[in-house]
């Protein structure tokens, strides 16, 4: 029995796992903390952040350790449209995996367009579950009240624009580090990134926090805030001990070290899924070879996936009726791979054929390859 075609998505990266440059504060700073909005109408600025609820399953309600969030984003106070919470449905795998991932309501707009890549980052209990659920309900807060854990965390991945001068305030701890002339870096040590184990699929995060002594030299270091990576906090204060400034002696100074994602592996493809069919001959005989992208943003936080698509191809060779027939860890590969199928062509043929079967896996390159074009490094990482 034949197999059906494999194609494969490569999302090239870059050879650095850490940051070129921090996240800088805005300069020249900006008066109030405020946006302008449509109509040149002046309205205050606030955080939406997508809260997790209780992850419900067939069998009952499930802890998880832990749920993540998808990215943080700035909004006008005054939009009229509320923000909607927003469900998604799942199964869990035996080893506590969420699999299977898809919103509940098809056109939820105002989702996050990472929310569900965030559920694939998190983990529960290792044991098979079904029709599990969970809802997000977007918090909306002013920036004045919002955690300074998520203040930084959004500078690191500005997703709707500039931190504004009240969020930076608030980063940063009371001293004379942002005086006029700000201090230089002269020697800017970065830890020694591909030695700090990651997180799969979660970008982690350290904030240090250090004084300087009249020659430059930090001194009082230590981690403040972060995403709980132990191996980072230390390697980031060791680099920040190592590290020189000008401007003589300072108090109240802050720096952030983010290590990207490790990847996070697609499950296996289950050989049952998808068999040949017979009136679609194995091999494609492609007029027109497909574009293989990866979904956004799944190169970014490293997330491999696959999906199986059964089509029809026309004599003339045009793809028709592709359909998803299954797709992991979430329905954004399914999605992805139609996507990718539509805009290919097979050389025609006689008949055409019916009943296509090809399977379409997203891989990550490895992160000390060199990435195989500029465009799409920049693109997926």
């Amino acid at each position: 029995m034949s197999n059906p075609v494999v194609i494969v998505a490569v999302a090239a990266v870059g050879l650095f796992l850490g940051q070129v440059t921090p996240p800088a504060p805005p300069a020249p700073p900006v008066p109030p903390p405020i946006f302008e909005g449509p109509g040149n109408v002046v309205l205050p600025s606030t955080m939406v952040r997508w809260m997790p609820g209780t992850v419900q399953c067939a069998d009952g309600p499930v802890a998880a350790d832990p749920i993540r969030r998808p990215g943080n984003t700035l909004r006008y106070t005054a939009i009229p449209a509320p923000l909607q919470p927003a469900t998604l449905r799942f199964r869990i795998a035996a080893d506590g995996r969420p699999l299977s991932i898809e919103p509940v309501q098809a056109n939820q707009f105002s989702r996050p367009d990472d929310l569900m890549l965030a559920l694939t980052a998190s983990r529960f209990p290792a044991r098979a579950r079904t029709d599990c659920s969970i809802t997000y309900i977007p918090v909306q807060t002013p920036l004045a009240e919002v955690p300074v854990a998520d203040l930084v965390s959004y500078t690191i991945n500005p997703r709707s624009g500039r931190l504004p001068r009240i969020g930076w305030d608030r980063i940063r701890p009371a001293g004379t580090c942002a005086d006029a002339p700000r201090p230089a870096a002269l020697v800017r040590v970065m830890p020694d990134f591909p030695k700090v184990a990651g997180t799969p699929g979660v970008q982690d995060w350290s904030l240090i926090a250090y004084d300087t002594d009249a020659r430059g030299k930090p001194v009082n270091v230590r981690a403040v805030e972060g995403t709980g990576n132990r191996a980072l906090d230390a390697a980031a204060i060791r680099a920040m001990h190592a590290s020189r400034f000008s401007g003589g002696a300072r108090t109240g100074c802050v720096y952030p070290y983010w290590r990207a994602p490790d990847t996070l592996p697609a499950p296996p493809i289950p050989a049952a899924i998808g068999g040949p069919s017979p009136t679609c001959p194995e091999g494609r005989d492609w007029a027109k070879t497909p574009t293989l992208t990866f979904p956004e943003p799944y190169g970014r936080r490293r997330v491999e996936g696959w999906a199986v698509v059964r089509y029809d191809v026309a004599p003339w060779g045009e793809i028709g009726n592709p359909t998803v027939v299954a797709a992991e860890p979430t329905a954004d590969f399914g999605r992805q791979a139609v996507q990718i199928l539509r805009g290919a062509r097979l050389k025609p043929s006689a008949q055409g054929r019916s009943g296509c079967i090809d399977r379409v896996k997203f891989v990550m390159a490895p992160a000390d390859a060199p990435p195989a074009d500029p465009d799409d490094a920049a693109r997926f990482y």
